[in-house]
């Protein structure tokens, strides 16, 4: 069966994979989507971002999309309607930065209107090209109430944030899943969250099955979505280590060069 035939879902990662390093969509990108619609796909956007701040980035598409936000956290109709929430337990993360957690490793927790950080990391706000998800610097030592939606941690030093890792699992070996989502953010989530988790209930409501998606990402929070699909591809982008982990997986062109939208005109819309 060619691909066409068989694919009826479009799966896509936005970081290193719909985004282009300026973290927007291409207009070349937003026109593929819109014949996509148009040839009745159904589109699901799957993000480590939070919702607020994917909200603006999908709607740029002018087209109907799901999304699935925080990792698999929360999942939005395409008329942004919350249809699914999951947050992390406050003991857990309150354990967590009891660690004594290296002062040079910004701290985030994902809070439903404002993301409460250690320190400002002009690095992860340049993320965000207009403020839609503001900032709040605090000391976690003070704060009370710990519940969130997601826990994550940037530093430059990738292996700074592996013996992180390494000291979280040890002392929480089954409270989180978590991933590298780039190799300087360390994200932790509640154990039951996935991107492919939340992605399989909206194939449900959609009376669709993974074996009918292509989906795109460039992330370790990409992995399981990636396996999971009928088709998947990897930007080349994304770090040689993910790409080693798959290496049944075909690795197409760069996020800055369009690549998922190229694939997708050449295998669906051609």
């Amino acid at each position: 069966m060619h691909l066409k035939e068989k694919i009826k879902v479009v799966i896509s990662d936005l970081d290193g994979t719909l985004l282009q390093s300026n973290h927007q969509i291409s207009e070349y990108t937003k026109t593929v989507f819109q014949k996509l619609h148009k040839e009745n796909y159904l589109i699901i956007v799957a993000t480590g971002r939070h919702h607020l701040d994917a909200f603006p980035i999908v709607e740029s598409l002018e087209c109907p999309v799901y999304l699935v936000t925080s990792n698999g956290a929360r999942i939005h109709s395409p008329k942004k309607e919350l249809l699914f929430s999951f947050n992390m337990k406050g003991d857990s993360i309150k354990s967590v930065l009891e660690l004594d957690i290296d002062s040079d490793i910004t701290t985030v927790l994902f809070r439903e209107e404002v993301w409460q950080t250690n320190k400002l990391n002009k690095k992860l706000n340049s993320f965000q090209t207009k403020m839609h998800y503001p900032s709040e610097i605090v000391d976690f030592a003070n704060l009370n109430d710990f519940d969130a939606i997601k826990l994550f941690f940037s530093h430059d030093n990738h292996e700074k944030l592996v013996e992180l890792r390494e000291r979280i699992l040890e002392n929480h070996p089954n409270d989180f899943s978590h991933a590298f989502s780039l190799p300087f953010c360390l994200e932790f989530m509640d154990k039951s969250v996935d991107k492919s988790v939340a992605i399989l209930k909206i194939l449900e409501k959609e009376n669709y099955t993974f074996a009918e998606s292509i989906s795109f990402g460039d992330g370790f929070n990409d992995e399981n979505m990636l396996n999971s699909a009928g088709k998947a591809l990897i930007m080349e982008n994304a770090v040689d280590a993910l790409k080693n982990k798959l290496p049944h997986l075909e690795v197409i062109t760069t996020n800055d060069n369009d690549g998922v939208a190229k694939y997708l005109t050449k295998t669906l819309l051609s």
